[in-house]
């Protein structure tokens, strides 16, 4: 005749502590994967508004020193409405290049020798410019922008190539990434960009 040996059970304050691990164990699971998740989501997001909202420009040239410098990384906000001072960034063959608006389809542009820049007869205001300057133009002014461009002109008006030239002219809508409107680098500059109404 086999002995039976007694069953041990577990006290019930074991058992309930046992129990809280397992559901704390399982409650972190949860909270990791969708914390997880979150992140996923919010990283998508991220990249899918820099790309197509807000896209990260680096600064490669000095044509619109003294507003912006080379190496500066500004953001941009795409749109289809510009107004006059604003800096945009526009895509002219395989480069991205940033030039201040100054007039849009139908303005007349007239340019005097010493740099003064009028728009419909009326000199515009550029408290951006450090220097005025006539610049490389070879377009016959007084000029008449035409349906759906825009004109762009760079702060550094001595060195900057922009719509002055017939190579570059004037800016097609389609060409248009955006209003550039915040540096993000180097900390230094951070912030809106200067500038205002032309």
């Amino acid at each position: 005749m086999k002995r039976k040996i007694p069953l041990e059970l577990p006290k019930t304050s074991e058992l309930k502590t046992e129990l809280k691990r397992e559901q704390y164990k399982q409650r972190y699971r949860r909270t990791l994967r969708s914390t997880v998740s979150v992140l996923i989501v919010v990283a998508a997001v991220a990249v899918l508004a820099s790309t197509l909202w807000f896209p990260a420009i680096k600064i490669f040239g000095d044509s619109m020193s003294p507003t912006l410098r080379k190496g500066e990384i500004v953001v941009a906000v795409k749109g289809n409405y510009y107004k006059p001072g604003d800096v945009v960034g526009f895509y002219y063959g395989n480069k991205l290049l940033i030039k201040r608006f100054i007039a849009g389809p139908g303005d007349w542009v007239n340019i005097a020798n010493d740099g003064t820049v009028y728009v419909n007869d009326i000199e515009l205001a550029e408290p951006y410019l450090k220097e005025k300057a006539f610049g490389d133009c070879n377009i016959k002014l007084p000029y008449q922008v035409p349906e759906g461009r825009y004109f762009v002109l760079g702060d550094h008006r001595a060195i900057s190539i922009d719509s002055r030239n017939a190579t570059v002219g004037c800016i097609a809508e389609e060409q248009m990434v955006g209003k550039i409107f915040f540096c993000i680098w180097p900390f230094s500059e951070f912030g809106q960009i200067k500038g205002g109404k032309g």
